[in-house]
């Protein structure tokens, strides 16, 4: 073993007992996930779901969202053990980003989508989104964020459509500096989720680090196009290794078969790609 892969495993050792002993010290007032009802959860979803179409730009064309909802109720109800009334949305934006809050709302923004090459990738940041809701990290986030304007704050930090001075105040002390920034433990937590999921649903789960290599060629050549993703998904190579190496721990028969693409995925980014163009982002 080289002295890198010793190093990776050291370091994934101690995030794992950082985030156990964390989990033990800290009041349960501060982590409160285990403290708030699935009725709770579903109402504090419902309640930002509203914000976030207030704010956002979404993608309201019936077919490409019937599509979107396919594709995700097949992979949540592999996973989902409370059952759930889950809400797959499209964000009408041409940055890279995906988000989830409480009660299975997921979004996916369209700039996204048009960036992947098969049904595979998109179906993994859906089973990662997903994960983030069924591990709870989503809870957790929301109520660091202490009630601030959580549609606002998302408008600004995942699309950067929002300009005003009010604006980037409610994104700094709301969800764009809590809510927004998933702890690099939750991404580990949520990729291994969407592994998971993926596999049970039939669905290629080599997807997950297929995206992740094209967002970070993509940040190679052009910064800028993905600034938002990787500001509220830390990720590094590393990550990409650590879900291939999950990958590989199971069966190969298990992974055979498997689908990675679609016809009906590439007639649904066509449908996306027929709709009128994503509004400019306001500098």
């Amino acid at each position: 073993m080289n002295t890198s892969n010793k190093l990776y495993r050291v370091s994934l050792k101690t995030l794992r007992l950082l985030r156990a002993f964390l989990f033990l010290a800290l009041p349960a007032a501060a982590l409160g996930a285990c403290a708030v009802s699935q009725q709770k959860e579903v109402r504090m979803g419902t309640n930002y779901s509203a914000q976030i179409a207030q704010q956002l730009p979404l993608i309201r064309d019936p077919e490409a969202l019937r599509y979107m909802n396919v594709l995700g109720d097949s992979l949540a109800k592999v996973t989902d053990q409370r059952d759930l009334q889950w809400h797959f949305n499209i964000v009408d934006s041409k940055e890279v980003n995906a988000f989830a809050v409480p009660g299975g709302y997921v979004y996916v923004n369209r700039g996204l989508i048009e960036r992947a090459q098969t049904m595979s990738e998109v179906a993994g940041v859906i089973g990662h989104e997903i994960g983030h809701v069924t591990r709870r990290h989503s809870i957790r986030q929301m109520q660091k964020a202490q009630g601030a304007n959580i549609g606002m704050s998302l408008g600004c930090i995942l699309t950067r459509i929002c300009g005003s001075g009010l604006a980037t105040t409610a994104m700094d002390v709301g969800a764009g500096g809590l809510f927004a920034h998933f702890s690099r433990g939750d991404e580990i937590e949520a990729d291994d989720e969407g592994i998971r999921t993926m596999i049970k649903a039939g669905i290629d789960p080599n997807g997950i680090p297929e995206m992740f290599r094209v967002l970070l060629d993509e940040r190679k050549k052009s910064p800028g196009a993905v600034d938002a993703f990787f500001a509220t998904h830390p990720m590094e190579e590393d990550r990409i290794a650590a879900a291939q190496a999950l990958i590989r721990t199971f069966p190969p028969a298990q992974l055979e078969g498997l689908t990675r693409d679609s016809q009906n995925f590439h007639a649904f980014k066509e449908r996306l790609a027929s709709l009128p163009p994503s509004p400019e982002v306001k500098k």
